[in-house]
């Protein structure tokens, strides 16, 4: 019995692991954004470009660590771009942050299918080096036919890739930064009273460009996790929204990190379940249509965001461009 429930639970919350980590980096991307002041809803298109980015690099040279660095570096130009709107021109960061979700899907789409004539795809990633594999921790296998300890520890635990040992190790990392450390009051207060942070001496406009380059960074990782580590190439549209999801996410956690990682948790759980229940037969109902199964994840985040979120306050200061004094 416990056998039964074990080979279903793990091989469950191991894919909801693996489907949480974009979620986790993009979301975390949004909350060092946001708590600077700067709105990002542009995490979408950040994420796509990297994504896109990684692939055509790795593809180009072979190694999954050169296709991660080239996701960073274009995920950081767009946040760039998107810090200078925001920051320097004082432009509507909404706007902005829309202007890089569509630059960002006609350029993949349209540089994707110059180089490589594939619709807008980059070719498939067949060399080893070129993806993120799993690592197989010390004694997993050793332990693989223990009841219990060996499903958990072998599959849930181990055989992740590196991304997303990253990615549960920068929620921490997140949480002792903003609420442990001088550059983390001084984000947050960024955020919420950016006149006092000016007149204490500290530099706004430097802190904002923190955390948005933080953002970007983070991004970066989202993007080459979906198109390195999760797949074997770039697909036009391949984030399918999970910047929005993110987004959606970090107001549900109400800006926080620890919550964050549990609301990701979450729709990743939702999204794995829906993969699962593809082909199920419901008694009176038949087989549930696939376009049901794949929208159920989308919906119950809406569910979720209008039955359970509660009071949500964003950083007073979010979106307002800041000038200073003279």
């Amino acid at each position: 019995m416990t056998a039964d429930i074990l080979g279903t639970a793990v091989p469950l919350l191991s894919s909801s692991l693996r489907l949480s980590v974009p979620l986790i980096f993009a979301c975390l991307a949004g909350l060092w954004s946001e708590r600077a002041g700067i709105f990002d809803i542009g995490l979408e298109g950040k994420m796509l470009i990297a994504a896109f980015a990684s692939a055509a690099a790795a593809y180009a040279s072979g190694s999954a660590w050169i296709g991660l660095g080239a996701g960073i570096a274009a995920s950081l130009v767009f946040a760039l771009a998107h810090g200078f709107a925001a920051i320097e021109a004082r432009g509507n960061q909404i706007v902005s942050g829309t202007a890089v979700n569509l630059l960002a899907a006609g350029l993949t789409a349209t540089v994707g299918n110059a180089w490589y004539g594939q619709g807008g795809r980059t070719p498939q990633l067949t060399v080893p080096a070129s993806r993120f594999e799993g690592l197989a921790w010390p004694g997993a296998q050793a332990v693989g036919g223990v009841p219990v300890v060996g499903p958990i520890y072998g599959d849930l635990v181990s055989g992740h890739d590196v991304l997303t040992y990253l990615a549960l190790l920068t929620v921490p990392l997140t949480a002792f930064v903003l609420y442990r450390t001088r550059f983390g009051l001084r984000l947050r207060a960024t955020g919420e009273n950016p006149a006092a942070v000016d007149t204490a001496g500290v530099s706004v406009r430097g802190i904002r460009y923190s955390g948005v380059l933080i953002a970007g960074v983070l991004c970066g990782f989202a993007g080459t996790y979906l198109s390195v580590g999760q797949a074997a190439g770039f697909l036009t549209g391949m984030t399918a929204g999970k910047g929005f999801i993110a987004l959606a996410a970090l107001v549900f956690a109400k800006w926080r990190p620890w919550p964050a990682l549990a609301t990701c948790l979450l729709f990743g759980f939702l999204d794995a379940a829906a993969i699962r229940l593809q082909g199920t037969i419901v008694a009176g109902i038949g087989e549930v249509p696939v376009q049901a199964i794949q929208a159920l994840p989308y919906i119950l985040t809406v569910v979720l965001l209008a039955g359970f979120i509660g009071r949500a306050v964003p950083p007073k200061a979010g979106g307002i461009p800041y000038t200073k004094e003279r």
